[in-house]
C-alpha cells in the first residue's frame, strides 16, 4: 500500500482531508518509551492550519486521540494508534474539481487513476492535511530520539529567493537546530523572516503563492547507521520527506553543487578529535555510502508553491473534452513552506528512528 512505511517500525497513514478524521498506526514501537502527549501536541499546534496571516485560516486544534498503544503514557508493545478528528470542512468549495482539476495538483491523475471514485474534498487522501499524522509518528520519534542524545530539527532555508542563515554543516549543534521550534515563523534571522512574510503577503495580494526551502539536520548519531544502495541513510530520508505532498526535491549535504566540484574540493578531509574521527567540511551531509559518519546530517528540501491559488487559471472540463477557465475557491495557504518544517522534522526523526532500530536489531543477531 502507497500509504505504509515499512521498516524496523511501520507507518501507515489513513483518512481523507475532510473525512471524519485523519490518522496514524506505528507498530514496532519498543514497549517502555514514556511519550509526553502535551510535548507531541505542541509538536503537531507547528503544522496546524491558521497559526499565521501566511497559512490557510482553515482552524483545526489537531488534538490527537490516542487509540491504543500507550498504557499511563508509556508505550505497552501494542500498534500505537491514533486519530485526529475534522471539525472545519467546506466541501463544497471542492465540488468541480472532479471535472476541471487544478493546474500544478492531483486532481488530474487521481481522476484517472481512481475513475472518478476518489475524494476530491480538500484533496482527499492527497491532501497536505494527512501530514498531521505524519507529525504524529515523527514526534513521537523525536522524542524517543532525544532520550538517547539525537536532537532532529529544521528552519525555513529560503522562500521567494530570501534566504535564511544556514546550518553550519560541520558544527551545527542541538541547541541550534532547536532555536526555531519556540518560533512562530521558523527562521534563524528574524530581519530575513519578516521579510519572507511581506513577500508572502503580496503574492497573496496578487492571488498568487510562493515556495521555498526547508533545511534539517541531526545531530549526535552514532556512526554506522544505514546500509549499502537501497537502505541508505539518504534513500530512508528522502522516501519519508517525499510523502509531503508539496516536496519536489531533496539534498543531502553540497548537494547538486557537487557537480562543479573538483574531488579535492567536495572531498571531507578526514581528523582526529581526540579518539573521533571526524572531518573539516561536510560536503557529503553526515553520510558516506548510504552510512552516517559521526557528522551532523543535514539534507534541504525544496517545496513547491501551494498549486491552489485565486488567480483565474486555463484548465480543461473532462466531461466535455474542451480547454476551460478555472477559479478556485475555499481556504489555501499562500505558501505552505511555514508549515511544512515540522513535517520535515518529523519525516527525519522516523527515519532516523527506524535506522537505529534496525541497526539495533542487527547487533542482537549477533551477539
Amino acid at each position: 500500500m502507497s500509504s505504509v512505511f515499512h521498516g524496523a517500525i511501520t507507518v501507515s497513514i489513513f483518512g481523507q482531508s475532510h473525512a471524519p478524521g485523519i490518522g496514524v498506526v506505528v507498530d514496532g514501537l519498543p514497549a517502555g518509551e514514556k511519550i509526553d502527549l502535551d510535548e507531541l501536541q505542541a509538536f503537531l499546534t507547528r503544522r496546524a492550519p491558521g497559526t499565521g496571516s501566511w497559512s490557510t485560516p482553515r482552524k483545526e486544534a489537531d488534538a490527537p486521540e490516542i487509540l491504543s498503544g500507550l498504557a499511563d503514557g508509556v508505550t505497552c508493545g501494542a500498534p500505537l494508534a491514533a486519530v485526529i478528528r475534522n471539525t472545519n470542512t467546506r466541501s463544497k468549495d471542492y465540488s468541480n474539481l472532479r471535472d476541471i482539476p487544478r493546474p500544478g495538483h492531483a486532481d488530474f491523475t487521481a481522476q484517472l487513476k481512481y475513475g472518478g471514485w476518489q475524494d476530491v474534498a480538500g484533496g482527499g487522501h492527497f491532501s497536505g492535511r494527512l501530514t498531521a499524522p505524519l507529525c504524529i509518528a515523527g514526534g513521537i520519534c523525536k522524542q524517543i530520539l532525544a532520550r538517547r542524545g539525537i536532537t532532529v530539527g529544521a528552519h525555513i532555508a529560503g522562500i521567494g529567493g530570501i534566504l535564511d542563515t544556514a546550518y553550519d554543516p560541520v558544527n551545527v549543534t542541538a541547541e541550534d537546530l532547536l532555536l526555531t521550534s519556540k518560533k512562530r515563523f521558523p527562521v534563524l534571522d528574524d530581519a530575513a523572516g519578516e521579510k519572507m512574510q511581506a513577500a508572502i503577503e503580496q503574492a497573496r495580494s496578487e492571488l498568487d503563492s510562493l515556495g521555498g526551502l526547508i533545511e534539517c539536520g541531526v545531530t549526535g548519531l552514532p556512526v554506522g547507521l544505514g546500509d549499502p544502495m537501497l537502505d541508505g541513510m539518504e534513500n530512508r530520508m528522502a522516501r519519508l520527506v517525499f510523502a509531503i505532498p508539496a516536496v519536489k526535491g531533496v539534498e543531502f549535504g553540497a548537494g547538486f553543487a557537487v557537480a562543479e566540484m573538483r574531488g579535492s574540493e567536495n572531498n571531507d578531509p578526514f581528523y582526529y578529535d581526540g579518539d573521533t574521527v571526524k572531518t573539516r567540511t561536510n560536503h557529503a551531509g553526515g553520510i558516506l555510502g548510504g552510512i552516517t559518519n559521526g557528522m551532523p546530517l543535514v539534507f534541504r528540501a525544496a517545496v513547491k508553491p501551494t498549486p491552489s491559488i485565486a488567480r483565474v487559471q486555463d484548465s480543461v472540463s473532462l466531461s466535455q473534452g474542451v480547454d476551460t477557465k478555472l477559479e478556485i475557491h475555499g481556504r489555501h495557504d499562500p505558501c505552505i513552506v511555514p508549515r511544512a518544517v515540522p513535517c520535515v522534522e518529523a519525516a527525519a526523526a522516523i527515519a532516523v528512528y527506524d535506522a537505529l532500530l534496525s541497526q539495533q536489531a542487527i547487533q542482537q543477531k549477533e551477539k
